[in-house]
């Protein structure tokens, strides 16, 4: 029902006749049918349009909780096609009620910039609903929140397309003619020294916090790695990369991370960053300006990506990596556990992301449930499990 009427024009009635009508056909009706308003001469008629107002409640939006973190984390990646889709979201969340996954990953910001739920913040409107949307973001994490499910927010970084066209001064350029780089998917990425676009993700960060989300999870917060790397120029970062080749993008990367912690300390948001398997066993940073040291001061959490199939052959004296995915996750997170000490911090902050997805084979029941135990083994407790197509081996998840 259009209660506006009634509250914009409270010194307003319709006549006698409109009143008659209310009840068969309601207010929205009377406002077709009767758009003549007349002055309010009396107060029991301001009386009851009051009377209707109250009878005519404005939906109000669910109260903003947060959870606190579950002390081991056993996560599902959610996309957010599946969770604006009511009826293929219910499928995930009902694992999560039988299993023991207490948490999910969503989606807000994906690889191609799309921002999935309806934010307050006018900067961000553009980019809001450019693939899938979740029209109910805030409503469905308070059903989750209900369920005692913790809620983690992905936020795609550095990789954005829709903000490098519109931003080209910014965006990771070729070297050859100055127009916009991009990767072997076809996919451009913005400098990770640019901090206009480092605001932008700060305050995004803040809209979900403050729509429920109990942590927010980053992705891709790198320079980019697979693409022609040699025909690539850096419009914000290029001088600090040339000066120190070694770690120049891990210390642009660094100033990123510092400045995302400042940004959102006062929300008392818990923050994790997701960060290439082999930061665990190298010592470089990759060529992407990811090293696990520079990243420890400023997360709550570490989330390797070790899936054994991002490997490369020959890896630890492995020649087919698909086929020992408990050692390659094991070795990897016993060297992260040895790094953190070594950084005068601890274990728990590690929660490795593992592979429940084929490539470049099938991925069995067991070779996941292998990944499992490999945390175990290495001392943790918590994990993550991706696909990008949210189809998990639900036969290896123990019940709740």
């Amino acid at each position: 029902m259009n209660t506006q009427i009634l509250t914009k024009h409270k010194k307003y009635i319709y006549p006698a006749f409109g009143l008659l009508l209310l009840g068969a056909v309601g207010i929205f009706a009377i406002s077709v049918l009767l758009p003549t308003v007349y002055e309010v001469n009396t107060e029991e008629e301001l009386a009851a349009v009051e009377a209707l107002e109250k009878e005519v409640p404005i939906p109000k939006e669910p109260p903003v909780t947060h959870l606190n973190t579950p002390e081991f984390v056993r996560a599902l990646y959610m996309t957010s096609c599946i969770a604006g889709t009511p009826s293929l979201r219910k499928r995930l969340v009902s694992i999560a009620e039988e299993t023991e996954v207490n948490a999910f990953v969503i989606d807000i910001k994906d690889y191609s910039g799309n921002i999935a739920f309806s934010t307050k913040d006018p900067r961000f409107k553009d980019a809001e609903g450019l693939t899938c949307t979740v029209g109910d973001m805030r409503e469905f994490i308070s059903v989750l929140h209900k369920k005692d499910i913790y809620v983690i927010g992905r936020v795609t970084v550095f990789q954005d397309p829709h903000f490098a066209k519109k931003h080209p001064d910014i965006a990771v350029k070729k070297e050859s003619d100055k127009t916009t780089w991009k990767d072997y998917k076809g996919i451009s990425f913005i400098d990770a020294g640019a901090r206009e676009y480092w605001d932008y993700i700060v305050e995004l960060s803040r809209e979900s916090y403050n729509i429920g989300f109990d942590e927010l999870n980053f992705d891709y917060i790198r320079f980019p790695s697979d693409g022609n790397m040699r025909d690539i120029y850096y419009p914000v970062s290029e001088e600090v990369v040339l000066a120190d080749p070694d770690f120049g993008k891990a210390r642009v990367v660094k100033d990123f991370f510092a400045y995302l912690h400042n940004g959102l300390k006062d929300t008392g948001a818990v923050l994790s960053a997701d960060m290439f398997g082999m930061v665990a066993t190298n010592s470089d940073d990759l060529n992407i300006g990811q090293t696990i040291e520079f990243a420890e001061p400023y997360f709550d959490y570490i989330a390797p990506m070790v899936y054994p199939s991002h490997y490369p052959k020959g890896f630890n004296g492995y020649q087919k990596v698909n086929a020992y995915p408990y050692e390659i996750v094991k070795f990897s997170m016993d060297q992260a556990v040895k790094k953190l000490y070594a950084a005068s911090s601890t274990p728990e902050k590690l929660r490795p992301w593992l592979q429940d997805f084929d490539y470049p084979i099938q991925y069995t029941p067991e070779m996941v449930l292998a990944q499992i135990q490999a945390v175990y083994d290495a001392g943790l407790d918590s994990w993550m499990l991706w696909d990008p197509t949210n189809q998990y081996t639900r036969e290896i998840l123990l019940p709740e």
